[in-house]
């Protein structure tokens, strides 16, 4: 008795009838109106493109920067000292860099990268300005003023 129990437990329950369809192919079950969609969803791409790695320490404290940041720059990784031709080379780089630094200081010749001087405005003169004036009056504009 107990085995015919555990095999009627086994069965696959019978499963729901399928929707009724017309002949045209429509279903004959009224649409629901409670369904429910899924709001939009963005990937963020992480804010730096190394693998995540789950084990890694990720220190809580995000220090502000500050006056020393300037100056200071992470030494390179093996990585990098390789692919930039080694030590050797890396060393030859940075003192032609200081040199070409001091010889453009001693000749007084301008910085490699300078910042950006935004020029005035331009002007116009009195005969465009009564040009404008005349078009504008013409044509319903606001002609510029002095």
């Amino acid at each position: 008795m107990m085995l015919a129990g555990t095999a009627h437990a086994q069965q696959a329950t019978p499963a729901e009838p399928a929707p009724a369809v017309d002949q045209a192919g429509t279903s004959a079950v009224p649409p629901q109106d409670n369904v429910t969609t899924l709001g939009e969803v963005r990937a963020i791409k992480p804010e730096d493109d190394q693998p995540l790695d789950l084990y890694r320490f990720k220190n809580p404290v995000q220090a502000a920067p500050n006056r020393f940041s300037k100056n200071w720059s992470e030494p390179p990784t093996p990585e990098q000292v390789g692919m930039s031709g080694g030590y050797v080379m890396m060393g030859i780089v940075y003192g032609v860099t200081k040199a070409a630094q001091g010889l453009n200081k001693l000749t007084g010749g301008p910085d490699q990268i300078q910042s950006a001087i935004a020029r005035p405005p331009p002007e116009l003169s009195e005969d465009e300005r009564q040009r404008a004036a005349e078009y504008c009056a013409a044509n319903g504009c606001t002609a510029p003023e002095r």
